[in-house]
């Protein structure tokens, strides 16, 4: 019964995942000329300050900066099928859609290197991972799958007891208070936001005329809060707390504030090789290892004095007491301690639980057949598998993330540059790894932009990106009893727009 219900208390406490292009929880995008070209790992340029590193150094001696400002929306689109959603008294259909909303509306990225006799002194600033903010205003499907469970388990309970009340020669009413069908209604909210924000500093040498190299570290600090409720259970017509605690109408309510912090570190290396009009460009980070500290006031229900309720109702203790419906009671408690462990055991009060930011290699490359043209290819991939999660939820994966991009940009004149490019995010998912509190699906992105060269040295970038997010079908049998198994089916998608402008200046 309530075992289930607050099973529920997970999905609202993480509801954000990673807007933007990468791996798990990570954020690639960093620079305006990436949105617009989407493949820059290979380009010379103060964006290389991310994509690039060791290429900066080929800049000339003197600053250079580069602001910019990114606005991501996103939706993400889960549809469910199950047949005990018809027991929802407000939408009897065994079909639902649940749509969130996920809004970044300031995506901030500084990027500054100080070129000096074949050295390059670099600094970046960013928010190199996290989600952003999401909304759920009706909930998910996988909490009103618990909640149909939930509903159904009590009318179960109702009629077990019932039966043996009938032994005993009393009539307790709880089958004609709850029903036999299952029927249900609830309320629930859930909002999430998340952002790690990465402060990046290095150095790139020019060891030769061609070559050079670069060294690197960045700090993370990542930051969350979780808010969601549960409230007004009934089962049938009958408000839900009055099994639990007559006395107290929240009873059987869950209210969840959470707030996870921690910092992490990683080093950076990379090299770049520069020959007549082709550059190559490779870079590798290595894991963040980050373990957020959790600081949360949770409101729970407890099923630990069902009996004693029961037998306040008027139920008689020996039927209360009786082998099958104590039996019945122990299994149910049990079951919902395990609930309750695997829905709060990564947000209880005091936890630190393992959230890192996988390892990335690049490796691109800059072609420019004629002056005014610039062709690029690039290679991303994240090692997932190895960047550990709560519960070591990365062993589900079949492969980390990879990203494969090309890009063009042509000199239109001598005032404007246009572009436009392409990328596909590949992530190795299983039906096991995805639930809808959090998750990805592979994808394709196509970015246009322009750069207008204000003077010989400030430039304005503009860009807009599109990502087409794949779909991915999921499915889980559920044994209802020894007799009667049904499928949950689960369809995700998203859908996301990128927006951003950022002014490169040199000094």
């Amino acid at each position: 019964m309530k075992k289930q219900t607050f099973a529920t208390t997970l999905l609202a406490l993480s509801v954000a995942t990673s807007a933007f292009a990468g791996g798990i929880l990570t954020n690639t995008n960093q620079n305006i000329a990436f949105n617009r070209m989407m493949s820059r790992d290979g380009s010379i340029g103060i964006d290389g300050v991310y994509s690039n590193p060791a290429g900066v150094v080929f800049l000339s001696d003197g600053s250079h900066l580069s602001l910019n400002l990114q606005t991501a929306q996103q939706t993400r689109t889960i549809c469910n099928s199950y047949p005990l959603l018809a027991g929802n008294t407000n939408n009897q259909d065994t079909e639902r859609r649940y749509k969130g909303t996920a809004f970044a509306p300031v995506i901030p990225s500084i990027m500054y290197a100080y070129n000096w006799k074949g050295f390059s002194f670099q600094g970046h600033f960013g928010i190199t991972g996290g989600g952003g903010k999401c909304t759920f205003d009706d909930g998910l499907g996988s909490f009103e799958k618990i909640v149909s469970e939930t509903a159904l388990g009590v009318c179960n309970l109702a009629g077990a007891i019932d039966n043996m009340a009938s032994v005993y020669g009393v009539n307790t009413g709880l089958t004609e208070k709850f029903g036999k069908t299952g029927a249900y209604s609830y309320d629930s909210y859930m909002r999430g936001r998340q952002y790690y924000f990465g402060l990046s500093l290095g150095a790139a040498y020019k060891i030769t005329p061609h070559f050079s190299a670069f060294a690197g570290v960045r700090g993370v600090y990542a930051t969350s809060n979780y808010y969601g409720y549960v409230k007004d259970i009934k089962v049938g017509s009958v408000p839900l707390y009055t099994m639990l605690d007559p006395t107290k109408g929240n009873a059987a309510d869950i209210e969840l504030n959470c707030d996870q912090s921690g910092i992490g570190f990683t080093p950076i290396l990379g090299i770049d090789y520069k020959t007549g009009r082709w550059n190559f460009g490779v870079k590798y980070e290595f894991k963040t290892r980050i373990r957020l500290k959790t600081e949360s006031v949770n409101r729970t229900p407890s099923i630990g004095n069902l009996p004693d309720n029961l037998i306040n109702m008027g139920i008689p203790a020996a039927i209360v007491g009786s082998e099958t419906v104590s039996g019945a009671l122990l299994s149910l408690k049990t079951q919902f301690d395990s609930k309750l462990n695997q829905a709060l055991g990564e947000f209880e009060d005091g936890q630190k639980i393992a959230d890192d930011l996988p390892a990335i290699l690049t490796v691109g490359v800059s072609y420019n057949p004629i002056d005014p043209l610039r062709v690029n290819a690039g290679f991303h991939y994240f090692f997932d598998k190895q960047a550990s999660q709560y519960n070591h939820k990365e062993d589900l994966l079949k492969h980390g993330t990879a990203e494969y991009n090309a890009g063009v940009e042509y000199d239109a004149c001598k005032l404007v540059t246009v572009s436009a490019g392409w990328q596909s995010t590949n992530y190795g998912l299983t039906k096991e790894y995805m639930d809808d509190k959090s998750f990805v699906t592979s994808s394709n992105s196509v970015g246009v932009g322009v750069a207008l060269h204000l003077s010989k040295k400030t430039t304005l970038n503009a860009a807009y990106f599109h990502t087409f997010y794949k779909h991915f079908n999921a499915s889980e049998d559920v044994q209802l009893n020894q007799n009667t198994t049904i499928q949950y089916n689960s369809d995700f998608t998203r859908n996301n727009n990128v927006f951003g402008i950022g002014l490169d200046i040199d000094f």
